[in-house]
């Protein structure tokens, strides 16, 4: 099963968004077609970010709801524990823990709204590409 690492923007999409490739791709997840990699950094931010209230309120499912979902998704995970780190690579620091992610899991892809955000990393890694949802459902990643 193909390994992937899923950036925050992506399941805020798939949240708030009421059909599109975000929601796509998490429904791969959940149908155990896709594997995504969870580290404690991405868990911690993943529970931030889906709980404020402004993202809440553009949310069609209640509070209740996205903790279902989220732990669903979430058992579908492979946790991976991070060894080292990359530093300096990424201009946003913020990023930084989800290529550590890629490389601590031997993820192909990480799958992220902001792929300019990774373009002018210092590092570069062949194992893994940045790509946005879009791409990951129209080239069918899961099928690779």
């Amino acid at each position: 099963m193909r390994k992937i690492v899923i950036d925050t923007s992506v399941i805020i999409s798939a949240l708030i968004g009421e059909q599109g490739p975000s929601r796509g791709l998490l429904r791969k997840c959940l149908e155990q077609q896709l594997k995504p990699l969870m580290s404690n950094t991405l868990f911690t931010e993943y529970e931030d970010v889906c709980f404020r209230e402004n993202i809440q309120m553009l949310c069609p499912l209640t509070e209740a709801e996205t903790r279902r979902l989220l732990n669903a998704f979430y058992s579908t995970s492979q946790w991976v524990s991070i060894h080292y780190i990359w530093r300096p690579n990424l201009k946003d620091e913020g990023d930084n823990f989800l290529v550590e992610l890629a490389v601590a899991g031997n993820a192909k892809y990480i799958v992220t709204n902001n792929v300019k955000d990774f373009s002018h990393a210092q590092l570069r890694f062949d194992s893994f590409s940045v790509i946005t949802p879009e791409r990951a459902i129209k080239e069918g990643i899961w099928e690779r």
